[in-house]
């Protein structure tokens, strides 16, 4: 089992909170527009890290990320792209990787909108998260993570955290 804590559109904004939230977690993943080297040298000193570069994000984040990150973890295929859509609405490049056969995803993340979403896609029998925006940029009200477990190719306690200002 892994426990994994997930955040997106952090812009750059540092939150001693973020170490507080995962130091439970096995890993961290961000799904993008990270916003600044330094954001991510400290999450990966901290746990494991896995991500993906967003649209802000400049060429030294972009050299070492990839625009779409897919891997296998814990009995689960995993699929992250920072604009990605959502069940109904996903990016073609998306949804053509998901229609796969070879490489259809159980958990598909992206980012960007800056709108928690959980929804699972009956259509493709896979799971969606957006956790949201961590960072302080943007239209977003309530900065949010997520925490959850994958085992044997199962997603179990799922939660969302506000970080309050």
């Amino acid at each position: 089992m892994k426990r994994i804590g997930l955040l997106s559109d952090t812009h750059g904004y540092w939150d001693d909170r973020y170490l507080k939230y995962f130091d439970e977690c096995d890993e961290i993943w961000h799904a993008g527009d990270i916003g600044s080297k330094e954001v991510m040298d400290r999450l990966m000193e901290f746990r494991p890290f896995r991500g993906v570069y967003g649209n802000i994000d400049g060429q030294d984040l972009r050299k070492i990320l990839p625009e779409i990150n897919s891997f296998h973890i814990e009995g689960a295929n995993v699929l992250m792209k920072h604009i990605g859509g959502y069940p109904g609405k996903y990016d073609p490049a998306i949804k053509k990787i998901i229609s796969s056969s070879t490489n259809s995803p159980d958990l598909f993340i992206s980012g960007h909108s800056h709108i928690l979403k959980v929804k699972y896609d009956k259509d493709f029998r896979l799971l969606h998260i957006n956790p949201g925006a961590a960072g302080k940029y943007g239209f977003h009200t309530v900065r949010t993570l997520v925490r959850f477990n994958i085992n044997n190719g199962n997603f179990s306690n799922l939660e969302v955290i506000e970080l309050k200002d």
